[in-house]
């Protein structure tokens, strides 16, 4: 890294054009994927290879790689803003840098790729808003997870979040049960995607708590930081997409092959209803504007910010679900997503500025009936 411009490597801009311009796509891109993955791509039926019937697009490991594509794409864009320093007359001078192996994003993008292809599973088998609300439990994994491996100590109200939102998730779970799941999913199917979600999030907090102990020490641009994730993530999942061709899944998978994962059968659904290839550039392009726009709120504003906003997108998502008729409205859903918003908030120190505010206005209060009192001592004598 020591031969990248300080202005390509560290990728600073002002905060006010990070606002400006990473928090739209922020969130917009998340739920236009979600929303392609659940809504459109999955709702498309088409003929398969050697003549098949009609049957849905459920190929998840081929849409995961079609995600570590989009972010490998970022690397690309990378290279290009760095050709483009270089090309300047007077490029700025690159200040040194601890230089490291392009292999430590690789423990990442693995946890990356095991998470994302579970998610993608899990996708076809629950509801969009439930596949986002229970995405809220990698806090609690990854609390748990800075406690025992990065030695950090906790604070009463991230222990309180943590709390939060667990009941939260027992309450999404539970109006899971009680919904109307309609003739697509089946109970055992509802309760098997959620649980799938659940265990994809202690995947991604391994993931997080491996790129803050050895990537985020580096001062890495997060297009590079992204695409070589991308990279390792889009070449082995792509490999192994051959042996899970022959690897038999029975009812748990979605082609007529019954294989774990048919990319062939997927190319022909593509080739008689083209209108999917426009879905999956979607979510490909999608995918590499939120994760470049992620990584730069994280490093121009705050985690607590992208957390925010992340829990924001799980809002829209879930409105978009009932605006379109998706999903029914259930109360306790609504409760649930309310408790786990309040513990997002707890374990982020959102509460901080509110009691911050409260103990400001408590102090001038006290102080204005001090000097009440003193001007009615001074009249009386």
């Amino acid at each position: 890294m020591s031969g990248v411009p300080s202005s390509v490597r560290t990728g600073r801009c002002s905060p006010k054009l990070a606002v400006g311009t990473l928090l739209l796509p922020v969130q917009r891109c998340p739920v236009a994927r979600t929303s392609q993955k659940k809504g459109w791509a999955d709702n498309f039926s088409a003929a398969g290879c050697g003549g098949t019937e009609e049957h849905g697009f459920q190929h998840p490991f081929l849409q995961a790689t079609g995600m570590f594509l989009g972010e490998f794409s970022c690397l690309g864009v990378f290279y290009l803003l760095l050709w483009r320093e270089r090309r300047r007359p007077e490029p700025s001078p690159a200040p040194s840098s601890q230089p490291f192996s392009s292999l430590l994003f690789l423990p990442p993008a693995l946890c990356d790729m095991t998470g994302t292809s579970i998610m993608y599973v899990a996708l076809n088998m629950t509801s969009a808003s439930s596949f986002q609300m229970l995405r809220g439990s990698v806090i609690v994994f990854t609390g748990l997870l800075s406690v025992a491996f990065l030695g950090r100590r906790l604070e009463l109200s991230q222990w309180l979040g943590i709390a939060a939102t667990i009941v939260g998730l027992v309450l999404v779970g539970l109006a899971d049960l009680r919904g109307d799941h309609g003739q697509k999913h089946k109970l055992s199917e509802v309760i098997t995607g959620d649980l799938l979600i659940v265990m994809a999030q202690v995947i991604v907090a391994i993931q997080m708590v491996l790129e803050e102990k050895f990537v985020y020490k580096h001062d890495v641009h997060p297009l590079q930081a992204v695409g070589t994730e991308g990279f390792f993530g889009f070449v082995i999942l792509a490999l192994l997409l051959v042996p899970m061709y022959y690897i038999p899944a029975g009812g748990f998978s979605g082609n007529p092959r019954r294989a774990l994962e048919d990319a062939l059968d997927a190319f022909c659904q593509v080739g008689h209803r083209p209108l999917i290839a426009l879905a999956l550039l979607g979510n490909v392009g999608s995918i590499a504007f939120f994760n470049f726009a992620g990584v730069s709120v994280t490093k121009e504003l705050s985690a607590t910010t992208r957390m925010v906003l992340d829990s924001l997108r799980t809002l829209v998502v879930w409105a978009v679900s009932l605006a379109v008729g998706w999903e029914s409205f259930h109360g306790l859903q609504v409760l649930g997503f309310g408790v786990l918003l309040a513990g997002t908030a707890l374990y982020n120190g959102l509460h901080r500025p509110l009691l911050a505010r409260l103990a400001r206005g408590s102090a001038a209060e006290r102080e204005g009936l001090l000097q009440g009192d003193r001007g009615a001592i001074n009249s009386e004598s």
